[in-house]
């Protein structure tokens, strides 16, 4: 989740008293926990599960692409459906539905239906994320909201520190037998609990049925994404034959015809006036490149932690952790920065994350499989603070200079678009990953992807320049 916020909130519900309200904001906060720890709980667990049942390099990459793919194609549209049916329905609905199909993970018996229970998760947070800001902007006063908002960063930073290791930890546990399936099924409790609170919490809205929902353009989307994605995997895994090739052709046409419909259509999930924006293009550019690049380092990272060095599940989350801290650290220091900095702080980001890279190429070309102990940390530190930095950056100076009436779709845009970066950068860097480990070991392979991640951030400080200079007065904190 950005740090963007709606351009306005509603005006509070009456009858909310203090106690209510705060109920009502841990109750969108674990929905969005939720959300980012079962994102990011394959990164560590996905060779375990992969050795588990089957499915290789292949279902290694389906498992985090999946869920994030779903979630960056239906986020826009989430968000539009909130508004015409209601965003407390929506939030229920996608609630529920994430509960069912995180059981529906646990209990998987193979690869695809593992796959299309991911798909499912990640196409009902889709219905819950757009919906918290919309809730608790109509149950608490403009005055306050502040307030709310500014526990997202710290929450969300410790979510995404707490995901790997709560996977690591239960895959190593084997609580009952179960293995890596607990990390899905624990969701049974947690769901459940919060749909219960949410049902007695959240206020009724009737929404508007007169609101445009382009289903059209969501389709078209999803397929251009899921064809780009299966033909990456697909050669990767089965080599490059026919078929990965006619799958990349097709994910292009239907994005040719993707953006055709957003020439036309009454009410598109892009506003044209947005990428004649060339702050807003410039910064929606550099995102999707930079998040597509540590994406994929997150995952080779932890390959390479586990098949390379030989670490557990859990090793592997521990051995993360500074890189996450990293991230932490420096997305709630940017909180107070961003207003002074702007895009210099953007640069800054990029330069301690290119920094960090070349520290672990070093270190991995020197020491290979031999790499021990503690070695990583210090470049993973220096990584996690350029990521969280980026993070903590990046849109809000992209939307700096957009007019207010365009921050909610700009927003919507931003979001869907660092969850389809995921996507596509896990997809393409495990590629590179895997194609090199077949034949020159996990060393190599995790030499030359660093050194492909690190070419790619260094590339993205050229377009900075191009970067609105300041994020928005609201952030002159």
């Amino acid at each position: 989740m950005t740090s963007t916020l709606p351009a306005a909130a509603a005006e509070a519900s009456p009858g909310f008293g203090a106690r209510r309200r705060w109920a009502v904001l841990g109750v969108v906060l674990a929905a969005d926990v939720l959300d980012l720890v079962d994102g990011t709980v394959t990164n560590v667990a996905a060779p375990t599960i992969a050795r588990d049942l089957g499915g290789g390099a292949g279902l290694v990459q389906w498992l985090g692409d999946s869920y994030a793919l779903a979630l960056g194609v239906l986020l826009v549209l989430g968000g539009r459906l909130g508004d015409k049916f209601g965003r407390r329905r929506l939030f229920l609905a996608g609630l529920g539905g994430f509960t069912v199909a995180s059981v529906a993970c646990g209990i998987a018996p193979n690869p695809e239906l593992l796959v299309s229970a991911r798909l499912l998760q990640g196409a009902c947070g889709a219905l819950v994320i757009p919906q918290g800001f919309g809730i608790l902007g109509a149950t608490w006063p403009r005055e306050q909201i502040g307030k709310a908002f500014s526990l997202f960063g710290p929450v969300m930073g410790l979510s995404a520190v707490g995901g790997p290791v709560l996977a690591g930890f239960l895959i190593d546990a084997d609580l009952g037998g179960l293995g890596w399936r607990s990390m899905f099924l624990i969701n049974l409790v947690l769901g459940g609990a919060a749909f219960l609170a949410a049902v007695r919490l959240l206020p009724r809205d009737r929404g508007d049925r007169r609101t445009v929902v382009d289903a059209l353009g969501s389709v078209l989307l999803g397929c251009a994404m899921l064809g780009l994605l299966a033909g990456f995997i697909e050669g990767a895994g089965e080599g490059w034959t026919t078929v990965p090739f006619v799958l990349l052709a097709a994910g292009a046409v239907c994005f040719a015809a993707f953006c055709l419909r957003q020439r036309v259509a009454s009410s598109p999930l892009i506003r044209p006036s947005l990428l004649h924006n060339r702050g807003f293009t410039s910064g929606l550019l550099l995102g999707v490149v930079f998040f597509a690049a540590v994406s994929g380092l997150l995952y080779v990272v932890s390959l390479f932690l586990q098949q390379g060095l030989g670490r557990s599940p859990t090793g592997a989350a521990v051995a993360l952790l500074p890189l996450s801290a990293g991230i932490v650290v420096a997305s709630v220091a940017c909180y107070r920065l961003i207003g002074r900095y702007g895009r210099t702080l953007v640069l800054a980001g990029l330069a301690l994350t290119v920094a960090g890279i070349v520290a672990l190429l070093a270190i991995v070309a020197n020491s290979g499989t031999d790499t021990g102990g503690w070695a990583l940390a210090p470049a993973l530190l220096v990584v996690g603070l350029g990521m969280g930095t980026c993070f903590g950056s990046t849109y809000d100076v992209t939307i700096g200079d957009i007019a207010p009436d365009e921050a909610g779709s700009a927003s919507g845009a931003l979001g869907a678009v660092q969850q389809l970066s995921n996507a596509v950068g896990a997809a393409l860097v495990t590629t590179v990953y895997f194609h090199t480990a077949d034949g020159h070991g996990t060393a190599h392979a995790a030499v030359v992807s660093l050194a492909v991640v690190g070419c790619v951030a260094l590339a993205c400080c050229g377009v900075v320049p191009l970067l609105p200079r300041k994020a928005q007065e609201s952030h002159g904190r």
